[in-house]
């Protein structure tokens, strides 16, 4: 079996970004599906995925070990790591295809057959009041999600704002998460994300003021690179911290890990290697027994082969879901994306399990952009 092509496909989804999915066509009528949204530029994400193209055709996609480390970079940024992320995951769904396996098979075989989900209700809210936040939230409940994430410090926009008093610019984000609890009462599970906006001193203070919220994670209130503030966050805040979701490879992962930075690692597939360097990022995890929900604010290709993995971890705790982006989101794979309860329904077929909905894709199919238009940061 030889690799014949690689095709990019991008769905057109809201102003907060489309979706790139990943074809990786074989002579033996079998294509691999990864997917790599949100790298930040789309048009270098393709073209990177043409140069990848131009040195596979031909070979075995079956050897995705050679094949990831011939293309992998020392320090490789996040549009080649975004789209060798992508490959790897395409690889591995031809493997199972070709196996007549499951992906989870072939990573030592499920420990669960569903993953649960929380909602990520922040690329839905358009009105950003705390209102509605939670309104979102309610809605998310309703549907059976037991956990929920916001992102709500707006105003944290820089270094220069003001951080103490009664105009600190966190209060408003403050207001909305007590007004996402209000809604959703004690029984649905909730968590924040600060996009590292913070220094140490503000995000204790905005720790202490998220306290009543009773948080299940505290996420990135200071920029992932800053190791020693996460460090002393985690053991002053008083509750479960979580970063890590932009870090490529296990190596890249010792920091966190060496010693408990947080309680919480969020490997993203789209972006840490894709799915063997996924699970060896758990596996190392497991020796400072931090847990693992991976990031993935993105569309259901990246949701399925993070579940496949995921099935097969011990420290599994939740995966990201991308709550209200589409109203056609699970009919863009066939079999359609299943979800009951707040958890995600693992397929059975081979491989990813799933193939894209060819009418789907037609219906919000945009082209993909030129070389020209690399230099342009799209968003994520």
């Amino acid at each position: 079996m030889k690799i014949t092509g690689i095709e990019p496909v991008i769905v057109q989804v809201n102003r907060r970004g489309d979706w790139l999915f990943v074809l990786v066509h074989t002579d033996a009528g079998i294509t691999g599906l990864g997917e790599a949204s949100h790298s930040g530029n789309d048009a270098l994400a393709v073209a990177t995925l043409g140069q990848f193209a131009a040195q596979l055709v031909g070979r075995d996609p079956t050897e995705i070990g050679a094949i990831w480390q011939g293309l992998n970079k020392p320090e490789p940024g996040r549009v080649h790591a975004t789209a060798l992320s992508a490959l790897e995951q395409a690889l591995w769904d031809i493997l199972g295809q070709r196996l007549g396996v499951p992906i989870r098979a072939l990573f030592g075989g499920a420990l669960r057959d569903r993953v649960r989900l929380y909602a990520n209700i922040n690329r839905h809210v358009a009105e950003r009041s705390p209102e509605g936040f939670a309104q979102a939230a309610r809605q998310a409940a309703a549907e059976g999600f037991t956990a929920i994430k916001l992102a709500p410090f707006d105003e944290l926009r820089g270094p220069d704002h003001v951080r103490t008093g009664p105009r600190a610019a966190w209060r408003p984000g403050v207001e909305r998460v007590r007004a996402v609890r209000a809604a959703i009462g004690d029984e649905v599970e909730l968590a924040v994300d600060c996009h590292g906006r913070m220094d140490l001193p503000e995000a204790l203070m905005v720790a202490e003021a998220l306290a009543e919220c009773r948080l299940f994670w505290y996420e990135e209130p200071v920029p992932h690179t800053s190791i020693p503030e996460l460090a002393a966050l985690t053991a002053r805040c008083g509750m479960p911290t979580a970063s890590a979701e932009s870090v490529f490879g296990v190596e890249g992962f010792r920091p966190f890990l060496a010693e408990r930075v947080v309680d919480v690692v969020m490997p993203d597939v789209k972006h840490d290697g894709g799915l063997l360097e996924t699970a060896r990022i758990a596996g190392a995890a497991r020796l400072s027994g931090a847990l693992v929900a991976p990031h993935n604010p993105a569309g259901p290709v990246s949701t399925a082969a993070t579940a496949q993995v995921a099935s097969t971890l011990s420290n599994f705790y939740i995966l990201e879901y991308a709550w209200g982006e589409v109203n056609w989101r699970a009919d863009l794979l066939e079999p359609r994306e299943r979800i009951e309860g707040g958890y995600l329904l693992l397929p059975e077929g081979p491989g990813l399990g799933h193939r894209l909905n060819p009418a789907v894709v037609a219906a919000h199919r945009r082209a993909a952009p030129s070389a020209a238009d690399s230099s342009k940061v799209t968003p994520g």
